[in-house]
């Protein structure tokens, strides 16, 4: 019988958590919402979220600013 069986499963599961989790995490640290970071997943569109973290402005940054600015 050919087929996944549970422990192959629960790693395989497991390694699509983890990264998941991480991009989720990466993404709203930066200020994007954490479902941005499932477009890891999609092949060209992770590509995609890699040139926006890379050179956009991250919402945090935009929003440190205006409170420094705010502050003097």
């Amino acid at each position: 019988m050919l087929g996944i069986a549970t422990p192959e499963l629960i790693i395989i599961v497991v390694l699509l958590l983890i990264p998941g989790w991480l991009f989720w995490r990466i993404c709203s640290k930066t200020g994007y919402p954490g479902a941005l970071g499932l477009m890891a997943f999609i092949p060209l569109l992770n590509i995609f979220l890699i040139f926006i973290l890379a050179f956009s402005e991250w919402p945090i940054e935009r929003r440190l600013r205006e409170i420094s600015v705010h502050k003097e």
